[in-house]
């Protein structure tokens, strides 16, 4: 009896060590996998922008400060930098993109985990005129424990049990989300993910991780279809 038991125990530990190593040549592969799906996704950035006669930079300074207090970005900052900095007109309307990216003040003092900064990736549309701060977030248990600024709701009962709308005019924001944008945004899967911020005249929308072409025409293209669908006379009120 105490022999099998031995061997039950060889046994198990090979099986254990054997998962281990199994485990690690997994993750080291798929670890390689996404490295160099995203160094992929770089390398198309400047090629697209090329064909289609928008500018693209690496990395700028100083050109993002002016939204600084806009989506993910710091409240105020001086020569803050910009990664794959790209501007053009998409559908008739001026863009920008970017990642912004930054240490997580809440990280270890390990070394490894302070050289690995948090990524987020920025789309800007210009807007047809200019308006005061709006925000449209998109529905997030956590946030909204979070989040204690006061709410508007636009009494539309499924909408605004879903989403957070977060303005020093109310007015304004009935007018934008007046017609169509709010079935729009009630059905578009984009909008489950994808918050909004109106800020003078720029719509913003962002996303936690690395630029890819895909996900950028995404974006682009789901702002354009939220400013396609706002009154051209809710801009004059603003």
């Amino acid at each position: 009896m105490e022999q099998w038991a031995g061997i039950l125990v060889k046994v198990l530990l090979f099986a254990f060590v054997a998962g281990m190593f199994a485990l690690v040549f997994t993750v080291s592969v798929r670890g390689r996998k996404k490295v160099a799906r995203i160094r992929e996704d770089y390398a198309q950035l400047p090629r697209t922008a090329l064909q289609r006669g928008w500018t693209y930079e690496p990395r700028v300074r100083g050109r993002i400060d002016q939204y600084c207090g806009a989506g993910p970005l710091p409240g105020r900052g001086e020569n803050l930098s910009a990664w794959h900095y790209t501007t053009g007109e998409f559908r008739g309307r001026s863009f920008t993109y970017f990642e912004y990216r930054y240490i997580n003040p809440m990280s270890g003092a390990d070394a490894s985990d302070r050289k690995q900064p948090i990524i987020e990736s920025v789309f800007i549309v210009a807007t047809p005129g200019s308006g005061p701060s709006v925000e449209i977030l998109p529905p997030s248990k956590l946030d909204a424990l979070l989040d204690r600024r006061h709410r508007t709701e636009v009494g539309v009962p499924e909408f605004d049990q879903g989403f957070r709308v977060i303005t020093d005019d109310a007015d304004f924001v009935r007018g934008v989300l007046s017609t169509s944008l709010v079935p729009f945004l009630l059905t578009s899967p984009e909008a489950e993910k994808s918050p909004l911020q109106m800020r003078g005249s720029d719509l913003f929308t962002w996303y936690t991780g690395t630029l890819s072409q895909q996900a950028a025409e995404d974006r682009l293209n789901y702002l354009c279809d939220v400013l396609d669908r706002i009154p051209a006379q809710t801009w004059s009120v603003g």
